[in-house]
């Protein structure tokens, strides 16, 4: 049968979980459901299920789990040998480059992101303009996590619409 999923969560690779935790809980206002801890390659549940997603010899990590406004998931993830990539907008290279989120105050949002480390990509967009009052800019966090920003819903954004 072929029905919507909904959306679950998304994993987010950080170089320092206090900060990102304490960053996304700020200036996105999400909350924590499960405090950091850290995961170790052992016989535990969760240490198989690791090992079966990462492999063997990824030794540990730290994570904390936060929600959305929407009960959407955060999965922060903390490697120990993490990389910054050179270019973390590799938006040609298959694979999630983004996430997105809505407020209706896009200016408000940016300014905060900003002031606490991360940056503003380019000007405040309209897709419409003169026709529909929908913003959008992109900016990332102080983590190199690139975010859209939405001033309305996904579907309003789109339906009946074409560039």
């Amino acid at each position: 049968m072929r029905y919507p999923r909904t959306f679950s969560h998304i994993g987010l690779s950080v170089p320092n979980l206090e900060e990102a935790v304490k960053f996304y809980t700020e200036v996105m206002g999400w909350y924590v459901i499960m405090e950091p801890a850290e995961v170790v390659e052992d016989d535990s549940a969760i240490g198989i299920m690791c090992t079966d997603v990462f492999g063997k010899g990824w030794e540990k990590f730290r994570i904390a789990h936060l929600a959305t406004g929407d009960k959407i998931g955060i999965e922060l993830f903390e490697f120990p040998q993490n990389e910054k990539p050179e270019n973390n907008f590799e938006y040609w290279k298959t694979g999630i480059f983004h996430y997105c989120v809505q407020d209706p105050d896009v200016e408000g949002l940016v300014e905060k992101i900003v002031a606490h480390g991360g940056k503003q990509r380019m000007p405040i967009r309209e897709y419409y303009p003169g026709e529909k009052p929908y913003r959008m800019v992109y900016c990332e966090d102080p983590f190199g996590n690139l975010v859209e920003i939405y001033s309305h819903s996904y579907e309003l954004t789109y339906s009946e619409g074409a560039y």
